[in-house]
């Protein structure tokens, strides 16, 4: 049975033949974090700066919204190659194990980041500009696509049960973290550099900030040990049935697509809630700013605080599914993030910075709820033998049909019909999310050697 140390963190007595040398939980879960917000501090710097910066320095056209489109399609590239890292970092983490998958995709990630910031422009370079951007979100995306699930399964998989909910929001809090991040660093820089010292040079100081972040994460990642769940199903599995015909398995992935049922709870839970947070942290930038008197300085302060609501959501969710379940703390702020999108635009379209803010910050509250318990609850649809490789499907697959069109989508609807049409995309997609989690099982405190009898 697993125990908790004085420390408060959770220990989990090895199986027969693991090492019993562990690394420390604070050290898994920091190294975990790490990894979370530099990716979604890779990811908000381009979202903030797609919808701000970019757009007229790697897309240049005589049509401001045409060139915002641009950049926000280049955006939903990064989202087009998540998936495919996560079908081969998800088969080689559950074949080699989630460490070094930790270690390979947390330097990919680093490097395309910088690699972004020392970009000439297409005023420079003409079409190889934008060609070496997209290459560079390529890159990002497909090492955003085993990154994210690593961490995550690796805080499960460490991490008592009867607190799984709690422990793994955190690295699935990373995402608010790093738009925090992001944000406060795109504000003091455009204070430091202002008017067009910012626009032509100073945004690339925040492409350039993942280098120290880079060094970090990884002299704390290089010392945590592989988990201890996936060493006891490697020993099961060698002991059943030896290590020739463990070799010709079929890939990880494949077993996950043969039990379809756990992947579309977990494509539907994370369609409604991917889209609900690129609307209220990425769409709403170009939104209030193009169709209405909003200073860029403000809203993206007002996003900044919005996330430490989200972060603090997900913390908050993630507690919450433990003593409730992962159901209804994910059906709440689901029913609740549907009434909420009218309320959003109403508050929106006051053009009162006040206003906004509350529908912002509310909204971002109400998703990291819904998204807090989500983390634990993946995991826990799959077994050890293709856990991160369906988990990796979920999230990673999610992303291209949900997180990568969104701001287009949202864009799109506004130029071409009205709020109303936004709206009303939010409202039918949550309703996908709703039902999803409404006819999926309990996992709540679920055995992870265990799962195979759920489906």
């Amino acid at each position: 049975m697993t125990t908790i140390e004085q420390s408060g963190t959770p220990s989990v007595p090895p199986a027969a033949g693991v090492p019993t040398t562990r690394t420390p939980f604070k050290r898994v879960l920091a190294g975990s974090m790490a990894g979370a917000v530099l990716e979604w501090y890779d990811f908000a710097i381009y979202g903030i700066l797609a919808a701000t910066v970019l757009g007229p320095l790697f897309f240049p056209s005589g049509n401001a919204v045409a060139s915002l489109l641009m950049a926000l399609a280049t955006q939903g590239l990064g989202f087009v190659a998540r998936p495919l890292g996560g079908i081969v970092f998800g088969h080689l983490g559950d074949k080699f194990g989630r460490k070094p998958i930790l270690v390979a995709t947390f330097l990919m990630l680093g490097g395309a980041t910088a690699a972004i910031g020392l970009l000439p422009t297409y005023g420079q370079i003409g079409i190889w500009a934008t060609v070496a951007l997209v290459v560079l979100r390529m890159i990002q995306g497909f090492a955003l696509g085993g990154e994210f699930g690593a961490a995550v399964i690796l805080v499960s998989e460490y991490g008592e049960p009867k607190r799984r909910g709690f422990w793994a929001a955190w690295p699935q809090a990373g995402a608010p973290a790093g738009t925090v991040l992001a944000t406060a660093t795109v504000g003091i820089l455009a204070v430091v550099f202002p008017g067009d010292a910012f626009d032509e040079w100073g945004w690339r100081i925040a492409f350039l900030l993942a280098v120290p972040l880079l060094v970090i994460g990884f002299l704390i990642r290089r010392g945590v040990e592989e988990s201890p769940v996936y060493q006891a199903a490697q020993v099961k599995a060698e002991a059943a049935a030896g290590q020739a015909s463990a070799a010709k398995e079929s890939s990880s992935i494949i077993a996950a697509l043969r039990t379809p049922r756990p992947l579309l709870h977990g494509l539907g839970m994370r369609l409604g809630e991917n889209i609900a947070f690129y609307v209220y942290t990425i769409f709403v930038i170009a939104y209030a700013t193009t169709y209405f008197d909003y200073t860029r300085g403000a809203i993206v302060t007002t996003v900044a605080f919005a996330s430490v609501c989200q972060f603090l959501g997900m913390i908050g969710g993630g507690w919450w599914s433990d003593r409730v379940g992962r159901k209804i703390a994910m059906l709440v702020p689901a029913v609740s993030l549907v009434v909420w999108a009218p309320i959003f635009f109403g508050l929106v379209h006051t053009e009162n910075m006040i206003a906004l803010g509350v529908g912002v910050c509310v909204g971002a509250l109400l998703h990291g709820m819904l998204a807090g318990p989500e983390a634990a609850w993946i995991t826990e649809l799959f077994p050890t033998k293709h856990r991160f490789a369906g988990s990796s499907l979920v999230f990673q697959g999610s992303s291209i049909i949900a997180g990568a069109p969104a701001p287009f989508i949202a864009v799109w609807l506004v130029d071409r019909f009205s709020a109303t049409a936004v709206i009303l995309y939010l409202v039918i997609t949550m309703a996908v999310t709703v039902i999803a989690v409404a006819t999926s099982r309990e996992t709540k405190g679920v055995d992870l050697d265990k799962l195979e009898k759920l489906y």
